[in-house]
């Protein structure tokens, strides 16, 4: 047991829902004394960097009810049960733009917000993007716009506080990063 673990005491479950569970630990902390933890439990998600041949970013423009506003990200989408990382972003991406992919390559995973929350979320690059006429449907109560831009101009949506979520802000600048090395 590492000096700065937490022993779990107790598990109170609060709410169990379709995408997130909460819970609250009573916790042994490494002074001996006990505290709680309020916890979301995510199933995990993925999310993809998609850039055309002619270079455009492929992302979606979408109502975000936790924020009261619509924001722009990459395509991304919730783990299912027993799902592989790599086939839920094939599909999220194809569901969300209608682009299918030659090549779907893992770059890396991160935790969102290990504050309160186990959400991990798996960023994948796509490459070869082809349009599928007839690509799958998004989710039912998912609505999205299908945008496509330059990496300047995704610059200009982080400045804007139009690209505003992490995995998004991440994948322009991974795509910058790239541009600098002398990668497309």
């Amino acid at each position: 047991m590492s000096s700065l673990e937490e022993k779990t005491l107790s598990t109170e479950k609060i709410f169990t829902g379709k995408i997130i569970s909460l819970q609250v630990d009573e916790v042994e902390l490494p002074n001996g004394k006990t505290s709680k933890r309020e916890l979301i439990k995510h199933p995990g998600a993925v999310a993809v960097i998609a850039v055309t041949p002619d270079h455009k970013i492929v992302m979606v423009e979408q109502y975000r009810k936790a924020l009261e506003r619509t924001i722009v990200e990459i395509p991304a989408g919730k783990l299912e049960q027993g799902e592989k990382p790599e086939i839920c972003a094939a599909r999220e991406l194809e569901e969300e733009t209608g682009y299918v992919c030659a090549k779907m390559e893992w770059l890396t995973s991160f935790y969102t917000s290990p504050g309160f929350a186990d959400e991990l979320v798996h960023i994948y690059v796509a490459t070869g993007l082809t349009k599928k006429e007839d690509a799958a449907e998004t989710d039912e109560d998912e609505f999205v716009h299908l945008i496509e831009i330059t990496l300047e101009e995704a610059v200009e949506l982080v400045k804007g506080q139009k690209i505003y979520d992490a995995k998004t802000a991440f994948a322009v600048q991974y795509l910058q990063l790239q541009k600098a090395m002398g990668r497309k």
